[in-house]
Order: structure tokens, then sequence, then C-alpha cells
């Protein structure tokens, strides 16, 4: 899997360079193989799944894109623009790998929905709806926040904890997502 997944990585790399998603997808992609040791999930399903998820907000504007998360996010209809765009781009990587046809169908479907649908459609679902949220509770990846955003430190901490809950699926998840935060106030990043 890992050779196949480098694949992945390496022909998703150009859809990446905004929003420093190439920073996010590696985090989230880290996350999803920890989560994967801790809960069930089919790795055939969440490794392309969390590394293909977020590359359809190559085809949102730059300037457009912080309006659709984050603390002062107002603009979810370009959540729904990403996850469609994102599909149509990872339907090509997976065919360009060769990737089981029926696997390719299960992993657009986490794709498609993986930040609008407040449902998981599988285990393998939780677990790249989960890694992908992770991403702003590790240490680099709520620095990239800060600046991707402009906000305070605190305003962010307390964003995310006020998210843990009606956020993660996975108790491991969630336990990981707790352990980040307390490690971000102690450093008062």
């Amino acid at each position: 899997m890992r050779e196949i997944a480098d694949r992945i990585r390496e022909l998703a790399d150009p859809y990446l360079k905004t929003r420093k998603n190439d920073i996010h997808t590696d985090i989230s992609y880290g996350y999803a193989l920890k989560l994967l040791q801790l809960e069930p999930g089919d790795p055939a399903l969440v490794i392309p799944a969390i590394l293909c998820h977020d590359l359809g907000w190559s085809k949102v504007p730059a300037d457009l894109q912080t309006t659709a998360f984050g603390p002062n996010a107002f603009d979810f209809g370009l959540r729904r623009v990403h996850e469609v765009e994102g599909v149509k781009l990872a339907r090509i990587i997976l065919q360009q790998v060769d990737y089981n046809p029926a696997k390719i169908e299960e992993i657009l479907q986490i794709i498609d929905g993986h930040d609008s649908r407040l449902t998981a459609l599988s285990d393998s679902d939780k677990l790249v709806k989960d890694a992908d949220k992770l991403f702003r509770f590790d240490p680099a990846g709520f620095r990239v926040n800060l600046e991707l955003l402009s906000i305070e430190p605190a305003t962010l901490i307390q964003y995310l904890s006020d998210r843990i809950e009606p956020w993660f699926f996975t108790s491991s998840a969630k336990r990981l997502a707790m352990d980040n935060l307390a490690k971000l106030k102690r450093l008062a990043i």
C-alpha cells in the first residue's frame, strides 16, 4: 500500500499547492495511519481518500478559500465546491494508478461530503473525517491555520475546544485532539 500511496501523493501534489494543502495532507495522512491502528477502517479506502480529499481547493480562487473554513467562515457553499471538484480530480488520479474501480467509487463517496456531510457513511469515512480535522489540533497545523486565518491563538484554541465533541466520530480521535489541545494551551502558541 505504501508504494501506491506514494504514487497517489505524487500525482496529487500539483493540486495541493494552495491553502498549504500539501502540509495539511501530509499531517492528515499521518493521523489516518495512526487511526487505522486504533480504530476499524479499510486502509484501501482511508489512505487514498485522505491523500485526495482536498484536491478541489485548487479549483476555488485563493482569495475566497478562507471564507469557507475556520471561525470566520461564512461561505459554506465553497466547501461543497471543493468536494465536488475534488471528486473529479481524485477519480482521474486513482484511475491513473489503476486503482480497483469498486474501491474508487467508495473513495469518491467519502471525498464527496468529507466536510459538508455531518454523518459518516462507514468506519473508513469516520477515519478520513477525523484525520482531516485532527490537522487543526496538530501544533504544525495549528500554526498553519493561525497564519491562513490571521487570528489570535486564544481565539483558535477556543474555537477548537468547542468542536471536539461535534466534530469527531471516534474515541481515538477525540483523545488525540484533547491531548494536542492541552499541548497547544501549554505552549501558548
